[in-house]
């Protein structure tokens, strides 16, 4: 195989998808010619092709694709596809294929990487990184899950000594990476389609952590057990660094940083849940050991706006509240929840709520049901298949999993009539919730809820 810098062109199987259009930016900033397919035409594709690159969403061999060249033309696809015509001319042609972590291994091998891992949290992990350094202008490139609130983007070069890398454990695809640094967050239940059952995932993250060369640049939230020495973080309650004393004021959160040798008082950030304190606790700790004054981490921490759809809130003038969030696991549903409570505990909740995987909503569906059950009403929407197929999961749909939930007011909804059953509901809170494309609701829901306070 060639190396990265022999390639001219690169062609995406799967374009749309969060991680792969990073990639996609990443060798476009690079000044080479990208191209590619998504059966969708989202948001995010629609930014792509803004930016230049060649976007088709019909699997046909058009010229384009016939007249690549076969030595100087590099194809990269995400394993969530499955059928394809255009990946099977590539494959039949002998163009290099090669997964898309495979080459996001590739491009971080020369630089030293910073991997942010977990079944939850490494999203916001790794774009606080990310901001942390932009704040400090180290020389790094990112490489995120999620959209940036600061950057509008998902990708962000400002060098190359430097690459802070969300690391996926679906598919294994971590295990192609050479952290130089790495966190992991989390090690629950999650990919059972992958992994099988919990020991089995488990085995995944202490594979990972055993990639990185020094204990002292592995950070592992507490309580988790990996299999090697590093370093331990948590939140109100003692470990290698660690955050307390948090206090509540209106929408802020402030909280203490300890170091082994120093704390470091009044931290303040907007971005709500003790889980995300945790995830701020091991980014400040990174970023403190790569030699950033504790002034700029402040600064850093104070102006971080967010991840698009991890806890996007909207508050109107007549009081009502629309938050939308990424959560598609019990325990982020959970955490998520737990926000909303705490800060608005007597308000009226409504969730509408699509699951991700026939595959998830089998293997956790009394985990989801439990957290449902929270809300004050429900629109449970059709499961959202990804790369699965409904044949092979029978009788596993919304249906069923709403008798599972203990609620009242419940009902199963399509995505095309979810809006207008929304426009119908008494609610004070609106919490749109899902990781497939229930994110179609959130610009009619927000032009909707802005035209009623006009």
């Amino acid at each position: 195989m060639n190396t990265l810098e022999t390639y001219q062109t690169f062609y995406f199987v799967g374009i749309g998808g969060i991680g792969m259009s990073a990639l996609a930016r990443y060798f476009n900033a690079s000044g080479k010619k990208v191209l590619g397919y998504d059966k969708t035409n989202t948001k995010l594709t629609r930014e792509l092709m803004k930016e230049g690159i060649d976007i088709v969403f019909e699997d046909n061999l058009d010229d384009k694709i016939t007249s690549l060249q076969q030595g100087s033309t590099l194809v990269i696809y995400t394993p969530a596809i499955k059928n394809l015509g255009i990946l099977d001319y590539f494959n039949q042609n002998n163009f290099t294929v090669l997964k898309r972590a495979k080459v996001l291994g590739l491009i971080t091998e020369h630089t030293e990487c910073i991997a942010v891992a977990g079944t939850h949290g490494k999203t916001t992990t790794s774009t606080l990184v990310s901001h942390l350094c932009k704040e400090a202008d180290l020389p790094f490139s990112c490489f995120l899950g999620g959209i940036s609130e600061n950057f509008k983007s998902n990708f962000l070069y400002n060098g190359s000594q430097y690459s802070v890398v969300e690391a996926d454990e679906y598919d294994r695809s971590f295990l192609n990476l050479s952290p130089n640094w790495a966190v992991i967050t989390s090690t629950d239940a999650d990919h059972l389609d992958i992994y099988g059952d919990k020991s089995h995932i488990e085995e995944g993250f202490r594979q990972f952590a055993s990639l990185v060369p020094e204990n002292k640049h592995l950070f592992v939230r507490k309580g988790i057990e990996i299999g090697r020495d590093h370093r331990t973080y948590a939140v109100n309650e003692k470990a290698d660094y660690y955050s307390d004393n948090l206090r509540m004021d209106y929408d802020k959160i402030y909280f203490d940083f300890h170091t082994p040798t120093e704390t470091i008082k009044d931290f303040v950030w907007e971005i709500p849940g003790i889980h995300n304190v945790e995830n701020a606790t091991v980014a400040i700790a990174i970023l403190y050991n790569l030699g950033v004054d504790f002034e700029t981490l402040k600064k850093g921490i104070a102006n971080f706006k967010g991840i698009k759809r991890r806890y996007t809130k909207h508050i109107y003038k007549n009081g009502k509240i629309y938050i939308d969030d990424y959560a598609h696991h019990p325990t982020e549903i959970n955490a998520v929840m737990g926000s909303i409570k705490t800060f608005y505990p007597d308000k009226k909740l409504l969730v509408a709520f699509q699951p991700h995987l026939f595959s998830r909503t089998r293997d956790f569906a009394d985990g989801f049901a439990e957290s449902l059950s929270k809300s004050d009403e429900l629109i449970l929407l059709d499961i959202y298949p990804a790369r699965e197929l409904q044949e092979n999961f029978e009788g596993i749909t919304s249906e069923w999993l709403l008798e599972k939930v203990n609620l009242d007011k419940k009902e199963v909804s399509t995505l095309a009539d979810a809006f207008g059953k929304i426009k119908e509901k008494d609610f004070e809170i609106l919490l749109t919730v899902g990781a497939g494309n229930i994110d179609t609701l959130y610009d009619p829901v927000c032009q909707w809820l802005e035209k009623e306070n006009q």
